[in-house]
């Protein structure tokens, strides 16, 4: 497909279910928007770092989605995989918080590393609604195509073959939830930023849930801890 994205993975599973995506006049568009971009600002991720969720969790393996807003806007943080940084990187308030939530729903240790790539290769797909962002400008590529194309990902999601757990952190991620059919587990919450996080997120119990549902569906559990 001569329309893919120059840093799309190869061989993904993902491309037939997305090529009407690609083909669409919003995500031309939407390529254009970030190029531009790139071309007089910072944009985070990097350009080879922006797909990592769909190069790490395949199509036919995720059980498991995350969805979040989009991606950090501080230097060196985001890496194309939702509330992850890089193992040398200092967690992010968000990060912290949902490490706070782990330790105390599923009673392990608050990780050292804040690379979330051992939860992708188990299948959780790691997704912002937005997928780049200008640095220091949180929100900034919000409505330019990236709520389209993540729509077309959601969508089909909904179609996986085996009933899947959606977590919906904050009203952005929490909008896709008219794409996901009743036979899905459906788990939302405020997002985990320190503005919102006392707001429901503590408590929530997301990653317990989530093993329940898939244990009670004869899917294999995720392993949530990082080391």
């Amino acid at each position: 497909m001569s329309n893919l994205p120059a840093d799309w993975p190869a061989d993904s599973d993902w491309t037939p279910r997305l090529s009407e995506a690609f083909a669409s006049e919003s995500f031309e568009s939407l390529m254009s928007f970030v190029q531009s971009s790139r071309d007089s600002q910072t944009v985070f991720p990097p350009s080879e770092e922006v797909y990592t969720a769909f190069r790490e969790t395949s199509f036919a393996d995720t059980k498991v989605v995350i969805l979040g807003q989009d991606p950090y806007h501080g230097a060196g943080q985001a890496h194309g995989l939702s509330f992850s940084v890089k193992a040398s990187i200092k967690h992010p308030p968000s990060l912290r918080n949902i490490f706070k939530e782990l330790s105390d729903d599923f009673g392990v240790a608050v990780p050292e590393s804040g690379n979330l790539l051992p939860w992708s290769r188990q299948g959780v797909l790691l997704l912002n609604t937005v997928l780049t962002v200008q640095e220091s400008q949180a929100n900034s590529h919000r409505k330019k195509g990236w709520e389209q194309f993540t729509d077309s990902v959601i969508q089909s999601l909904n179609d996986h073959p085996n009933p899947l757990v959606f977590i919906l952190w904050g009203s952005p991620a929490q909008k896709k939830e008219k794409l996901i059919d009743a036979r899905h587990c459906l788990i939302k919450s405020v997002h985990p930023s320190p503005l919102s996080a006392h707001r429901g997120f503590f408590g929530s119990k997301p990653f317990s849930q989530a093993n329940e549902f898939l244990a009670e569906n004869g899917v294999s559990t995720i392993d949530w801890r990082i080391e």
